[in-house]
C-alpha cells in the first residue's frame, strides 16, 4: 500500500490548487456553490494527475534506475510491477471522471477539459517531452487547462491576464526545474532526460529571467487594468505586485544560488520565505478586495 501511495504522489496534488484560482481572483470566496464546484474539480484533477504519474514512471523506468533519487520510485525499485501500474492508471482516471459527476453545472464541459488534459499528458509522456521548449510549454499549458476547468466548473469568467500569468509563471517554474537537470548533466556527464542536452545553463538562465520579467509585467497589467479596477471598485491591487516580485526573486535565488529548483512542490512545501510571501500576498489581496 505504501508503494502504491508513493506512485500516485499525493504530495504533488498541491499543484491542483490552481483550479481554485478563479474563485480567489474573482472574489468569490464567500460563494459556497463556487467553493464546492472548485473543490470537486480540484479533486478530479488530483486523480487524473496521479493517472499520468503512473504512465510517466512506466515509460521512464529505465532512466529512473540511473537517477540517484528517482531509482527509489516503485517501478524503478521493483516494488510494483508495470501491469499493476497500468491498472492503477486506469482506476485513477476512472475516479477522476466519476468525481466530476458530482458537479451540478457545466459537468460535460469540465469532463471535456479534464479529458483533454489527460490525452495531452499521455502525448507528453510518450513523445512531446523529448523535445526541448515544447516540453516546458506543455507542462505550463497543463496548468492553464486546470485554471480553465476551475473557471468552467464554477461559472466564473476568467480574465485574460490570469490565463497569461498562469502560463508564464508555470513556464518560469518549468525552466527552473530544467536547470536542475542541466546541472546534474554537467556534473555527471549523463543527461537525466533525453532532451536535457538541448539545454545549457546560458539558455536556461536567460529563459528564467525573461519569463520572470514578463510574468511580473503581466501581473502589474492585471492589477491596473480598467476591468479589474471596475470589478473590485479599487485601484490598490497594484500594491500586491511587491509580493510577486519578491516571490520570483526568491525562487531565482533558490535556482541559481542554492541550486535546488529540481522539485517546485518541495520548494513550496519547505521554504519558509516562499510560504511567507504567498501568505502575505493572499492576505493583502483579500483585504484590498473585501475591506478597502
Amino acid at each position: 500500500m505504501k508503494d502504491l501511495i508513493r506512485l500516485i504522489r499525493p504530495k504533488q496534488w498541491i499543484k491542483n490548487l490552481v483550479v481554485l484560482l478563479p474563485i480567489f481572483f474573482s472574489g468569490a470566496l464567500l460563494r459556497l456553490e463556487a467553493l464546492y464546484a472548485g473543490g470537486v474539480t480540484a479533486l478530479a484533477f488530483c486523480f487524473v494527475a496521479s493517472s499520468i504519474y503512473c504512465l510517466n514512471d512506466i515509460i521512464d523506468v529505465e532512466d529512473d534506475r540511473k537517477h540517484p533519487e528517482k531509482c527509489k520510485r516503485p517501478f524503478a525499485s521493483g516494488a510494483i510491477s508495470i501491469p499493476q501500474g497500468m491498472v492503477l492508471m486506469g482506476l485513477m482516471f476512472g475516479l477522476a471522471i466519476a468525481t466530476l459527476y458530482l458537479l451540478s453545472n457545466n459537468r460535460i464541459e469540465t469532463i471535456g477539459i479534464l479529458s483533454l488534459y489527460w490525452l495531452m499528458n499521455i502525448a507528453y509522456c510518450l513523445w512531446l517531452k523529448q523535445h526541448a521548449i515544447i516540453d516546458v510549454c506543455i507542462v505550463a499549458f497543463g496548468f492553464v487547462l486546470r485554471l480553465i476547468a476551475g473557471g468552467v466548473a464554477t461559472s466564473i469568467l476568467l480574465s485574460k491576464w490570469i490565463v497569461l500569468m498562469t502560463f508564464l509563471l508555470m513556464l518560469f517554474l518549468s525552466f527552473a526545474k530544467r536547470r536542475d537537470d542541466v546541472l546534474r548533466m554537467n556534473e555527471t556527464g549523463e543527461a537525466p532526460r533525453k532532451n536535457t542536452s538541448s539545454y545549457n545553463l546560458t539558455f536556461i538562465n536567460q529563459a528564467i529571467t525573461i519569463t520572470a520579467a514578463v510574468t511580473l509585467v503581466c501581473y502589474i497589467m492585471y492589477t491596473v487594468s480598467p476591468e479589474i479596477i471596475a470589478k473590485f471598485n479599487t485601484d490598490n491591487l497594484y500594491l500586491t505586485s511587491i509580493f510577486v516580485l519578491l516571490g520570483l526573486l526568491r525562487y531565482i535565488q533558490i535556482a541559481v544560488v542554492d541550486k535546488k529548483s529540481g522539485d517546485p512542490t518541495k520548494v513550496i512545501l519547505h521554504d519558509r520565505f516562499i510560504q511567507t510571501i504567498v501568505l502575505g500576498f493572499g492576505l493583502t489581496f483579500l483585504v484590498i478586495i473585501y475591506f478597502l
